[in-house]
Formats: structure tokens, sequence, C-alpha cells
């Protein structure tokens, strides 16, 4: 490393969070569906707004986000006073471990989530500590028999990211309540908006009736925000006191404010982005069954796709197949899924190219 100043501890020990990938060597149209992105793209309103917006670049933005907490506020029936925004969900979900976890301590969380609860666990000096799930779903018993008196932090995606499966109400419950009240349980709810099931809660019940839980969520997904990053978070006082405490104190550009704002009261484009995944994600996966590939049942704007592990035919040729033809998919080795991708729900046009692409390959025909 040389002779100038060393990181600390651990921190060379982080393996790189790298994402789906935005594009491709040359100027051939790019089908993404890598990273989740919303299919539709951001409302007009939110263009709008963020356009209007661009004449204040020379002034500080509103540190506490008012406006726009007064509309998540208004939308979600949530008291304005435990809401926090923040520069994407990471921002949020970053800042709740440094803020409750430290050196020695210890962070759980699923098997297959979020790689960033790792990262984080390692950046504040704590142990990453994964439950095995059941099915590619979390497993509460497993998560709690993780837990011990080290343990700080609990995150949790909910759906999750990338297996699409999600975790009753009613356990979640049983989770919160079996755990310590030391135990931050942070509910990562980033695809809230694309499931109906109606036993699931996003969090904001838990929330209200707990001293110990909080939710995130973000405009990246259903709301096509991905590029402004903007997060939110709601939770208890002490929590949100916590977070404040330790953001920084202009997170949020003026922009990006105005633009999550508008896009929350363009309900219509936020349901057609719904209705569009409703009727693409299960035809998508039919097609995929046809060919006699596995997909892990998603509520998500996203599908798990196992490949089976002979040469030619595996994840990583698939991939390489399908990236010839302009088509991103996102490899799952990190996770501890070699042999799936991850692949996000375009629309039914970017699908049935997808699925033409993977016909041909299965046929063991060049693509």
């Amino acid at each position: 490393m040389g002779t100038g100043p060393r990181p600390r501890p651990g921190v060379l020990d982080i393996d790189k969070y790298v994402g789906g990938g935005s594009g491709l060597d040359d100027d051939a149209r790019v089908i993404n569906i890598a990273s989740n992105e919303s299919a539709l793209g951001p409302s007009p309103l939110a263009v709008e707004a963020y356009r209007a917006a661009s004449d204040r670049m020379h002034v500080y933005p509103d540190g506490d986000s008012l406006r726009l907490r007064q509309r998540l506020a208004e939308q979600h029936q949530l008291d304005i006073d435990g809401i926090v925004c923040g520069a994407g969900s990471d921002e949020l979900l970053t800042l709740l471990g440094r803020a409750y976890a430290g050196p020695g301590d210890e962070i759980v969380y699923s098997a297959h989530g979020f790689l960033m609860y790792s990262i984080i666990a390692r950046s504040v000096g704590a142990l990453p500590v994964a439950a095995p799930e059941w099915a590619l779903t979390t497993d509460v018993d497993a998560v709690l028999a993780k837990v011990n008196e080290r343990t700080r932090v609990v995150y949790l995606a909910n759906p999750n990211n990338p297996t699409g499966s999600y975790v009753t109400s009613s356990e979640m419950a049983r989770l919160q309540s079996a755990l310590p009240d030391r135990v931050l349980l942070v509910l990562d709810a980033a695809y809230a908006e694309f499931i109906h099931a109606s036993d699931y809660d996003p969090g904001g019940a838990l929330v209200a009736a707990h001293d110990n839980v909080v939710m995130v969520r973000t405009f990246s997904k259903v709301y096509g925000l991905a590029a402004l990053r903007v997060g939110w978070l709601y939770g208890p006082a002490a929590v949100v006191d916590a977070v404040n405490r330790i953001r920084s104190p202009f997170n949020l550009s003026t922009p990006a404010q105005a633009a999550a704002g508008a896009a929350l009261e363009d309900e219509a484009h936020r349901d057609r982005a719904i209705a569009n995944n409703d009727t693409v994600r299960p035809w998508f996966t039919a097609r995929l069954e046809d060919l006699g590939l596995i997909v892990n049942p998603s509520v998500g704007n996203f599908v798990l796709v196992q490949f089976p592990d002979s040469d030619g035919q595996d994840a990583a040729a698939a991939f390489g197949a399908l990236r010839q033809r302009g088509i991103l998919t996102r490899r799952m080795g990190a996770y501890g899924l070699p042999t799936w991708l991850r692949m996000s729900i375009g629309s039914e046009v970017d699908m049935a190219q997808v699925v033409e692409t993977l016909a041909e390959f299965r046929s063991g025909h060049d693509v």
C-alpha cells in the first residue's frame, strides 16, 4: 500500500458493491433488466418538477425535506415527525448501521438478502451474520437463532431482493416480539408497492407499535427515480433523532425533493407501472417455465431464474448470450446463487425479446 495513510482494519476486506451495469461497449440498443428499474420511467410530472427546480441550484436545499415529508405523511397516513428523507434508501440503511452498531457488535440479515447489509456491517466494524433461508425465503426461526448478546441490528428486505419472496405480517410480528428490545429491526420495503398480498404489511404497523422497528422505502423502483437517489424511513422518535444527528445536513437536493413530491401526486402513473408488472411478470414467468427454466415465485418487479448446471446451458452462458444481444441481466454469484440470474420486468416488447433470445439459447442455436 505504500507509506501513506492506511484505512482502519477491515475496510479493505469489504467486497465493493457492483451494480447491474448500465450499458454495453457499442451503440446498439440496450435492454437493461439488471437493476430492477421502472419499466415506464418517471412520471412526466416528476420530470417537469425537476426541471422547474433547476433554477435554484445556487441555493441550499431544505435540509429537512419538509414538503416531501408532508406529502409522504399524507399519502401513507403517518406521523410526519417519524419520517426522515435521504439520498436513496442506501444512505438511510447505512446511517442506521452507523448509529446502532460498531466494533465488536453483530448485524444479522437473511442469507440471500441485499448485499449492502454485509457491507454496512463491515464498514462500521461489526460482524455480518447471515441467517440461512428456507426455500429462498427469510426463515424467522433461523434469524432468531443467530441473535445473541452482540446483535445490534437485524436487516430484512421484505419483499426480498433478489429472491422475490416475502414474509407475512404475522411472521414479522413474531420476529419482532422475540427480539430483545435493544436490537433494532430494519424492514427494507423497497418493493412494497408491487405486492398485493393481504397478509403483507411493509412495516408501518410494527413501527407504530414498537420502539425498535424502522421501515425504509425508496423512490427508485415503482416511481422511476433511481438516478435522483431519494429514499425515506419511518421510525420511532429516538431512532429518528439518532439518524438526524449523523446524516449530512443537505443530503437530498432540491430537484430530487421536487421530483419525488410530484411523483407521489401522479398516482395514475404509479398505477400504470404496477399494472405493467402485474401483467408482464406472470406472462414472462410462464414463458421461461415453458423453456424448462426454474423461476422462483416473485412479488417484486423482477424474477430469479435458475439455469441448468451444465456446460453451454448454465447461468454464465445465458448471461453471455443475452449480453451479446444487448440484454443486460444480473448474475447472482455474489448472493450465493451462482446458478441463477435475476431479471427485472420491463415492457412487454422488451420481455418478448428476452424470451426469444432465451428460446434460441435453450435450443442450442447461436445467438
